[in-house]
């Protein structure tokens, strides 16, 4: 069942997507299933309302960018919800980046990494993670937002 925060304020969500998820829905649809980045938007808009969440949705394939709006996140945002993408299981600045600003991350990924090719079972993110949801597809960032939502709830406790 989803719990809806509060209706007064709004936190702020980035959903922050690495590399190729632009290409969602055209790119190994086996894998990945049908649904194109703009779904998956429109899925974490809906879902953010009926949690009273206000989310940042963004996607890039340049890893200095995903960077950049990590740590513009300290400032703005209550947590961050991010899917790296292939820069999952090769970027220590990710990870860094992530460790710096003391919020609640979700990491998500649309496949089992975990039942895919060896060098995919690494995940450098992780170590940033509050928790990691992958292999439900494009669901995943419906349940991410959801357990946002209680992480914030109990923040507040």
């Amino acid at each position: 069942m989803l719990r809806p925060l509060p209706v007064m304020e709004r936190p702020l969500i980035a959903v922050l997507n690495g590399p190729n998820l632009n290409m969602l829905g055209q790119r190994q649809p086996e894998i990945y299933g049908r649904a194109t980045l703009d779904d998956v938007e429109q899925l974490c808009l809906q879902t953010a309302e009926k949690l009273g969440l206000a989310i940042d949705f963004r996607q890039t394939n340049i890893e200095g960018e995903l960077i950049s709006w990590v740590q513009d996140c300290r400032k703005r945002a209550k947590g961050i919800i991010i899917n790296p993408a292939g820069y999952t299981h090769t970027s220590i600045a990710l990870l860094d980046a992530l460790l710096t600003t003391d919020l609640p991350v979700i990491e998500v990924h649309i496949s089992n990494i975990h039942r895919r090719e060896p060098f995919r079972h690494h995940s450098y993110v992780s170590r940033a993670a509050t928790g990691v949801i992958c292999g439900l597809g494009v669901a995943g960032y419906s349940l991410a937002l959801q357990a946002m939502t209680d992480l914030i709830l109990n923040e507040d406790d």
